[in-house]
């Protein structure tokens, strides 16, 4: 059984994590496992925890906008 772990920064809506785990579960189904036997984990991390080039994602991306 597939578990698949998705780490992304807090403030993801309802909707688009369901379209993630979604379409995750299709790429899997496509290659010939049972939908049933796919799990997806979908962790939302802050930006302040999150580092990129060696400082905070909340420093380096303030303007990003989550989906």
């Amino acid at each position: 059984m597939p578990i698949v772990v998705v780490k992304m920064w807090t403030g993801v809506s309802e909707d688009a994590v369901e379209k993630i785990i979604s379409g995750v579960t299709k790429v899997f189904v496509e290659l010939g496992i049972p939908e049933r036997a796919v799990e997806v984990v979908v962790e939302e991390v802050p930006k302040t925890h999150w580092g990129i080039g060696g400082k905070p994602a909340s420093k380096t991306m303030a303007d990003e906008k989550p989906p």
